[in-house]
């Protein structure tokens, strides 16, 4: 595994980043930075799983393992979908995703937040988070300034 890190200050409090984060029509807006069709299907709940999906390509399934509104999530993909919608923890693309963690940590700070984003995923992962995430972060920025 490898681990990835971003971060960005952002003109906004830290429950507009949250809603941008988390809300499901602003996560679909910032997520087309890594595909055009991706979406998120599920709640944001801790201990409950969510599926990170697009119609083209399939997906990940992942479990949120800690969430703390306006502060902390930290995910760990368990699965891959296929583009039929089947799950599997099994096979070389499964053996790559399983066990990666995505985490977001915002903070405070003078009416702006830091929000900082932390990624430990296989090698063959890192070009498309390194390409997609700089994007991502600016829809981030964007929206959550707007609101």
């Amino acid at each position: 595994m490898q681990a990835l890190h971003y971060q960005v200050t952002i003109d906004a409090g830290t429950a507009s980043v949250w809603d941008t984060l988390t809300d499901t029509d602003k996560y679909n807006q910032w997520v087309k930075a890594f595909s055009a069709n991706s979406y998120m299907q599920g709640e944001w709940i801790a201990g409950t799983p969510v599926k990170f999906l697009d119609p083209d390509m399939g997906g990940t399934k992942a479990i949120i393992e800690q969430l703390e509104p306006e502060r902390h999530i930290l995910l760990r993909h368990v699965a891959v979908i296929s583009k039929e919608g089947e799950e599997s923890s099994e096979g070389e693309m499964a053996d790559k995703w399983i066990g990666t963690i995505e985490e977001y940590i915002l903070q405070a700070e003078d009416g702006k937040t830091s929000l900082q984003i932390n990624i430990e995923t296989h090698v063959d992962f890192v070009e498309m988070f390194e390409s997609a995430w700089p994007t991502a972060i600016d829809h981030i920025k964007t929206i959550s300034e707007a609101a």
